[in-house]
């Protein structure tokens, strides 16, 4: 069984709600995760987030997480906020989660 499916499989038998001791940025400063905004000299921080996420096993869960409870700051599921707003609009969050 490959670590991508194994990471689901523990998430589907604890329920789906554990798996935040999964994620990648567990073990990177949170602050990387919380720039002051995603435009000019905090674009190299937002890429750095992104490319933790990106690596993430359960970036999906994270952005569903970010978006259910409207996680209005921070990088979420390799997402900025700008990016999360979109997908709340009706119909995109499947489009980006599905």
């Amino acid at each position: 069984m490959q670590q991508h499916d194994l990471a689901l499989l523990l998430i589907e038998l604890s329920g789906g709600g554990q798996w935040k001791p999964l994620a990648a940025c567990g073990s990177a400063d949170p602050d990387l995760f919380f720039p002051v905004s995603a435009a000019g000299c905090n674009q190299a921080q937002v890429a750095e987030a992104k490319a933790v996420c990106a690596r993430c096993l359960v970036r999906r869960q994270c952005l569903d997480f970010a978006i259910h409870t409207r996680q209005m700051h921070g990088i979420w599921g390799g997402t900025t906020e700008e990016e999360r707003y979109a997908t709340i609009r009706p119909g995109l969050h499947s489009v980006l989660t599905g």
